[in-house]
């Protein structure tokens, strides 16, 4: 591989998820931005099996590349363990090869003989102070191309929590729905004012998994408190194509693989699987022509918003498979 290409083995060590699951991503992105056909095997540290790397790095006839991401490499058996390090050592030039791993004494064998054998490694450092989530919401929605204010990075902070993944979410809501090139407290206010744990995602997020007296109460303690019925009806349709998009991907996609076909993170995409148990496409379908009826009324074309948030709600709790 060229010179530009990532490092041939990657040691990913830290146990703060989204980082490091980020970090994952962008080995294999630039491996597969120098060639576009590289192959993803992504596997489970505890299912992986003896020979299956050797299996998978071998040489191509063709002189194909891929890449093996190998996660909670914590879990990997010892003779497993004993063919990475060997591997590591001598690694095939038509593979990249990324091991996470989230520190700790478990499987610390492996750490230390991949660092040996020269793997380069990326280390994730815990979040635990308010300021590095402060910047960490500052870099979220700057890598969406906008900037925050200081006291709304703080607002922020203050209403979703610590949860970086929730953090991640809130910033990329705000930065699709807002359209000021910087993001306000006051922004900040329309999504999270009143009860911190009241947004747009949960309330969709309740009612795709079928919690109708709880998302109703969630809907309407976000209107009470001033949340926009325009940003109520995107978060509901947003959650509705995460699932269309998933629900609809091939079905030998995994992993890595996945997560590039439907265009959004992998924790994302497991929590959409998750949430796609009792959705059949009829279903899916009925539930976003509600929220199209629900949009267009919010927008002018009914009298009563809430009423119309209220109804598409009940619609998509109705519409999932057996209700």
């Amino acid at each position: 591989m060229a010179g530009t290409d990532p490092a041939r083995v990657t040691l990913v060590l830290g146990d703060e998820e989204l980082l490091a699951e980020r970090a994952v991503g962008a080995v294999v992105a630039a491996a597969r931005a120098g060639d576009p056909g590289t192959e993803v095997h992504d596997l489970v540290g505890g299912k992986v099996s003896t020979g299956e790397l050797t299996q998978l790095t071998s040489p191509s006839l063709f002189g194909d590349h891929s890449v093996v991401v190998i996660r909670s490499a914590q879990d990997l058996p010892k003779d497993v363990i004993t063919e990475v390090v060997s591997y590591a050592k001598q690694p095939s030039d038509d593979t990249v090869l990324v091991l996470a791993h989230p520190g700790g004494v478990k499987g610390k064998a492996l750490v230390d003989g991949v660092k040996k054998a020269g793997a380069q490694v990326v280390t994730i450092n815990k979040v635990t102070k308010a300021g590095e989530r402060l910047e960490f919401i500052k870099g979220e929605v700057k890598r969406a191309g906008r900037n925050i204010a200081g006291d709304a990075a703080q607002a922020l902070l203050d209403a979703v929590g610590n949860d970086l993944r929730e953090l991640a979410a809130a910033c990329s809501q705000l930065a699709f729905d807002t359209e000021d090139k910087t993001i306000s407290a006051a922004a900040v206010a329309r999504y999270h004012k009143g009860r911190a744990e009241v947004t747009g995602f949960n309330v969709a997020d309740s009612a795709i998994e079928g919690r109708l007296a709880e998302a109703l109460e969630q809907l309407r303690w976000a209107l009470s408190t001033g949340v926009a019925p325009v940003l109520l009806v995107s978060a509901l349709a947003g959650g509705l194509r995460s699932l269309a998009k998933v629900g609809s991907a091939p079905r030998n996609l995994r992993g890595a693989q996945l997560a590039g076909h439907v265009g959004m993170p992998p924790w994302k995409v497991d929590r959409v699987k998750r949430q796609l148990n009792g959705w059949g496409p009829e279903g899916l379908s009925r539930a976003i022509q509600a929220v199209a009826t629900a949009d267009e009324q919010v927008k002018g074309g009914g009298a009563d918003t809430a009423y119309a948030l209220e109804h598409a709600v009940q619609v998509i709790v109705a519409s999932r498979t057996g209700r």
